[in-house]
């Protein structure tokens, strides 16, 4: 190596030495301003009490925030108590991981909701998911993908038996993106909560990358106030780019860990009973009649069979079927009406949202530390989609958020272990 060379490499390692002592000065200046004493992490100083001021920052839109917290959240990663994996007693499981047991108001106790989740995957986000919707009152149906491994299935049955109102499908499907399948998975879970014993007022489906961004008080008085009686199936008649999906006949395949829908040549009929197809979300909120009547009505069945070889039917099924003028609790006249999922398109950038701060799978963004303002601020009851083992604070944040609103809107004594933290240092606004 000449001289020049030498004195070019000695200054590169300069400036990065600069560089990296400048970043944790920084970070210092930024987050050390409560007493020393009341840090919960001394080791990393420079993260502040970590996770709680940075998640108010970031919740706040600060700008050096995401800087921050990336740098953060790769020192602390956080740690799912042992009873998720490993059988424990079921004191233990409600305890260590701070499930609600007693409905929080009147109100709650009186309006029970039903949930079907279809997970396959990352089984610390669903605990995450099912504790934050989790209360006595409500029911859950959880479907798990039939090609989920075994240790998977058996971790979520060993959670599952600790509740009476949890339960696992009857039957359970192997699961396509995009595939009938999907839609499947969803009736199978309706034909369980119709005969389970909890009388249920309304059905919510979820995915395992979802999670709640308002309480179920709230879901309860949006339901009430906007949607009384009714369905919520946003959508509209199918328009011409998206025709494709019902012209033509599509497969599923699966095999060696691989699963995919692909079109064939053949050109279907045309839908049964002369049904005109809508073209919605695969996201619904449906009441128990409605439901009722999706598993007995005959147009319902037939559209149903008709949907067998389509492309990502449950995003036309409900949608299709709430639009009948004779079903029950039909809204014949809506359009894309319906709070439900908060989701970042990537065909929508700069028009619904401002850019995903994370990465796009499939064009929906699995957001990232600068996505937390934008999904804290939307009217949607859940937001889609989340990643904790690529962005663990992007969780933890939401879920310390969540829960401290949940106790907040609470109207019964709180229990010691429904608290994550004994103490909290949040200093933002809830809007409760």
């Amino acid at each position: 190596m000449n001289q020049l060379d030498a004195t070019k490499s000695g200054f590169l390692v300069c400036i990065g030495l600069c560089i990296f002592i400048f970043t944790f000065i920084y970070v210092r200046n930024t987050f050390s301003k409560v007493p020393s004493e009341q840090k919960s992490f001394p080791d990393t100083t420079e993260c502040g009490v970590y996770p709680d001021e940075l998640c108010s920052a970031l919740f706040e839109g600060k700008s050096a925030a995401p800087q921050i917290g990336n740098l953060c959240q790769i020192i602390h990663q956080p740690e799912m108590p042992d009873c998720i994996r490993t059988p424990c007693n079921c004191s233990s499981v409600l305890k260590s991981l701070h499930f609600i047991t007693r409905p929080l108001s009147e109100e709650e106790g009186n309006f029970s909701l039903a949930y079907i989740i279809t997970i396959h995957k990352e089984l610390e986000m669903f605990v995450k998911l099912l504790r934050a919707i989790y209360l006595p009152q409500n029911v859950y149906c959880i479907h798990i993908d039939e090609k989920s491994p075994q240790d998977y299935k058996t971790a979520v049955q060993n959670l599952v038996n600790c509740f009476e109102n949890i339960f696992i499908s009857s039957k359970r499907e192997n699961v396509v993106y995009a595939g009938f399948s999907r839609l499947q998975a969803d009736i199978n879970c309706m034909k369980d909560l119709v005969n389970a014993k909890t009388q249920w007022n309304y059905v919510i489906n979820l995915c395992g990358q979802d999670y709640p961004i308002k309480t179920n008080k709230e879901i309860i008085q949006y339901i009430k106030s906007k949607w009384n009686d009714k369905n919520i199936t946003p959508g509209v008649v199918q328009p011409p780019h998206m025709k494709h999906r019902t012209h033509l006949s599509y497969k599923e395949y699966v095999h060696s860990g691989t699963s995919y829908v692909y079109p064939t040549k053949n050109m279907k009929d045309d839908p049964p009973h002369n049904l005109t197809i809508y073209f919605g979300t695969a996201y619904y909120v449906l009441t128990r009649k409605f439901v009722e009547f999706t598993l007995t009505d005959v147009r319902a069945k037939d559209l149903l069979e008709w949907s067998k070889d389509t492309y990502s039917p449950d995003e036309h099924y409900w949608v299709t079927l709430n639009r009948l003028s004779d079903a029950p609790a039909a809204t014949p006249n809506a359009q894309w009406e319906g709070n439900i999922r908060a989701i970042k398109w990537k065909d929508q950038e700069g028009v619904a949202h401002n850019g995903c701060k994370g990465h796009y799978i499939r064009d929906i963004c699995v957001y990232g530390l600068g996505d937390l303002q934008w999904i804290i601020e939307s009217p949607n009851l859940f937001a889609n989609k989340f990643e904790p083992t690529t962005y663990p604070l992007v969780m933890d944040c939401l879920e310390r958020r969540y829960r401290l609103k949940v106790l907040q809107q609470a109207e019964v004594p709180l229990e010691a272990h429904w608290h994550f933290q004994e103490s909290n240092y949040f200093n933002m606004k809830l809007n409760v």
